[in-house]
């Protein structure tokens, strides 16, 4: 409030992470866009590996779409775009919570590492790349914000990884 006129922040100066989902969003359409580019394309590999792609494709698809069911799930009420908490959060530590603090993330990721891998694109890869760094920064934010609100998020931070569970 300021002299009785309630202030709000532009969007784009991200006072909750407005930018960072507009960059997440921005990331996803390049990667859907994005040809594939195989430097060394060789159809003898392509037709010799096409089973394990495919394989390595559904997994990676089951895998994503159960970490962000799951992640969606558990947060219900919770669940916001944006990477700040909303006002009424409490902490959620069950669920897919207990394996990985960010599985929303996380499923993003192993989709386009399936995609990546089926399409035997490093493009793709090199895109992949880039949206790990990128999720990670923003996780870090989230997560700043978060530990701000629920101190006990510290602890929880040491006992869950960030993206893999039991390794990252």
């Amino acid at each position: 409030m300021n002299n009785g006129k309630h202030q709000t922040t532009p969007w784009w100066q991200g006072k909750k992470g407005e930018y960072l989902v507009a960059i997440q969003f921005l990331i996803l359409i390049i990667f859907i866009v994005l040809p594939v580019w195989n430097p060394g394309d060789d159809a003898l590999l392509k037709q010799h590996t096409g089973l394990i792609r495919l394989i390595t494709l559904a997994l990676c698809g089951t895998t994503a779409l159960v970490l962000g069911g799951l992640g969606s799930h558990n947060l219900k009420k919770y669940v916001t775009p944006l990477p700040y908490p909303v006002d009424h959060s409490e902490l959620v530590q069950t669920g897919i919570y207990s394996l990985v603090r960010h599985p929303l993330y996380s499923s993003q990721l192993v989709a386009g590492f399936g995609w990546a891998v089926y399409t035997l694109s490093v493009s793709h890869l090199i895109l992949l790349a880039a949206a790990f760094f990128f999720f990670n920064y923003k996780a870090g934010k989230e997560e700043g914000w978060l530990t701000e609100r629920h101190p006990e998020y510290r602890e929880y931070s040491k006992r869950v990884r960030k993206f893999i569970p039991w390794i990252y």
